[in-house]
């Protein structure tokens, strides 16, 4: 049963199954109805039902007349996402590199800390919860709200793929290292190459998934 925080319980439910069906826990096609929901749950079904709605508007999920279809994330999105993540995350860590305070810097770094503290542990769970608070700093580092607000569900999008991604031992070592070079380009306010290594990185991490690096 879902815990009641001070978030509403239709966020709760919303945020459980869109991280379900971006992890893959649902497959492509798998019908989701109210009922099952509610009693798999343990929650009425009107935040059931505002979950579903959003999902929908996610284009996660399509209502098919017997119930919710689940559809995820196809290829075609895969591609499409990355390559909208290419070309914004480059901006972002230029402006981030330009716009970025002290103690905003002082957050990213943490996150990057505590990134490579959990490679050594070898702990995926962390190490993957870490890759998006890195990716979140710097989202807001660019200052800009647009920015952060298409770039965060993007990132976000393609949960099940990062996740295998960063279980293989070399890729998440890759990836680490990769955010210290953007950290250290926006730490010394380069714009150029904050845009440049964040580009790369994004390239690199659209390969691994495609099985091409």
């Amino acid at each position: 049963m879902l815990e009641h925080k001070t978030i509403s319980l239709a966020d709760q439910v919303f945020e459980h199954l869109e991280s379900d069906i971006l992890s893959g826990k649902y497959q492509r096609g798998e019908i989701l109805t109210e009922s099952k929901l509610s009693s798999q749950l343990g929650v009425s079904r009107t935040p059931i039902r505002e979950a579903l709605r959003r999902l929908e508007q996610e284009h996660i999920i399509e209502e098919s007349g017997k119930g919710s279809v689940v559809i995820g994330i196809s290829e075609k999105d895969l591609s499409d996402i990355f390559m909208i993540r290419k070309s914004l995350e480059c901006l972002a860590a230029s402006l981030a590199a330009q716009n970025r305070t002290d103690e905003q810097l002082k957050n990213l770094k943490e996150a990057l800390e505590f990134q490579e503290f959990y490679l050594e542990k070898q702990d995926a769970d962390q190490i993957k919860l870490m890759d998006s608070r890195f990716h979140e700093i710097l989202y807001k580092l660019s200052g800009s709200i647009t920015f952060y607000d298409t770039l965060v569900p993007l990132h976000k999008k393609i949960q099940k793929y990062r996740r295998a991604s960063l279980e293989s031992k070399s890729r998440a070592a890759a990836s680490v290292a990769e955010h210290r070079r953007i950290f250290d380009a926006v730490a010394a306010k380069d714009a150029p190459l904050a845009a440049k290594y964040a580009s790369e990185h994004v390239e690199n991490a659209y390969k691994h998934i495609i099985g091409k690096d």
